[in-house]
């Protein structure tokens, strides 16, 4: 399932397991994992509030994030490319992964989209093997 701005697929796994695999094959794909923000412990702690398991990892190429930097220093505001791990219940979770062409279309810049339409690729071919 793909909408304008994220790809989603759910697999089966245990969040943590999950995030192994996403963080295997997007280094497959040229994509190294910058930061992991546990989602669902900062909202337990800052607010006292349960979730289930959601993990966001920022996951970046440092080829074509410097080229789109390259093209408008903007771009920066809009690094790194998020994935999320959901555990939605029952062995199974969410993997959604940002679509950068949808977060490059708000800088307007045509070129950006079409360098973005590429990265869109690389993680939807990792997306696919997670």
């Amino acid at each position: 399932m793909t909408s304008s701005i994220t790809m989603k697929r759910e697999v089966s796994g245990t969040a943590e397991e999950v995030v192994e695999r996403v963080t295997n094959v997007l280094k497959a794909e040229g994509f190294g994992v910058l930061t992991r923000i546990d989602f669902h412990s900062k909202m337990k702690e800052k607010l006292g509030k349960d979730l289930p398991p959601v993990v966001i990892l920022g996951a970046c190429n440092p080829s074509l994030a410097y080229e789109a930097y390259q093209a408008n220093t903007d771009v920066a505001a809009l690094l790194p490319c998020n994935a999320v791990v959901r555990e939605i219940g029952s062995g199974k979770c969410s993997v959604e992964l940002a679509k950068p062409s949808g977060m490059m279309t708000m800088l307007g810049n045509a070129n950006l989209v079409k360098l973005a339409a590429t990265a869109d690729d690389v993680l939807a071919r990792a997306l696919a093997k997670v």
